[in-house]
């Protein structure tokens, strides 16, 4: 599904995906109405402007991402400010492309995004998990009810070290001598395990015990 509140730049990209062999299932012009048909639509990935009327791409993540866990979004701006592309990864965004990217690198993010690996412009990425390093630092109160960290298997947790130095799926498969698809089965059941919903979550938990540096 394709968000985007200019018209000749959505149906293009629309077109674009559509003549790479990509269903697009829906697009929208705004916020509310990319929520709606989000939902109506259900599509496996959203590519999402950030600056949208009625209702920002973040605030569109935030609404959609938590009640859909199977969904990805890769988000495709003409801002490469850090604050933004920080802010949309912490709403839920798979990816961030900037909007000068070559039609290749679109369809070829789209393609990864839907296989769950996170899709940054040359230089977001590093930013990206230097702002997880600077959170995992920060100290996090103690609840004194805390529970009991649930138990990882040693091929969970070994997938999710890889997970938090920034490797792909395909990657993590390449380096474990495993499929793709048993890679992705991991990261499920260790999202499922602790009760968390995406990719950059799990990231940041990874880090924050330090496995990143493993």
């Amino acid at each position: 599904m394709v968000v985007d509140d200019h018209p000749m730049w959505r149906d293009a990209v629309a077109r674009d995906l559509a003549e790479s062999g990509f269903d697009v299932v829906a697009t929208a012009g705004d916020g509310p109405q990319a929520v709606r048909r989000a939902k109506a639509a259900n599509p496996d990935v959203l590519v999402l402007d950030l600056n949208l009327p009625g209702m920002p791409g973040v605030q569109v993540c935030k609404e959609l991402v938590p009640s859909h866990p199977g969904l990805r979004v890769l988000v495709l701006s003409a801002s490469g400010e850090h604050a933004d592309v920080l802010e949309a990864v912490k709403s839920g965004a798979t990816g961030y492309l900037l909007k000068s990217a070559s039609t290749q690198e679109l369809t070829d993010a789209v393609r990864s995004t839907a296989n769950g690996d996170p899709v940054f412009t040359p230089g977001l990425a590093g930013l990206v998990l230097g702002e997880y390093r600077r959170l995992a630092s920060d100290p996090v109160p103690a609840a004194s009810n805390e529970p009991k960290a649930p138990q990882l298997t040693d091929r969970e947790t070994e997938v999710l070290r890889l997970v938090a130095k920034g490797l792909s799926y395909k990657q993590i498969a390449e380096r474990l001598v495993i499929s793709h698809r048993t890679v992705q089965n991991h990261v499920q059941n260790t999202l499922g395990k602790l009760q968390l919903h995406n990719r950059v979550e799990l990231v940041r938990y990874a880090i924050e015990r330090g496995l990143d540096d493993v």
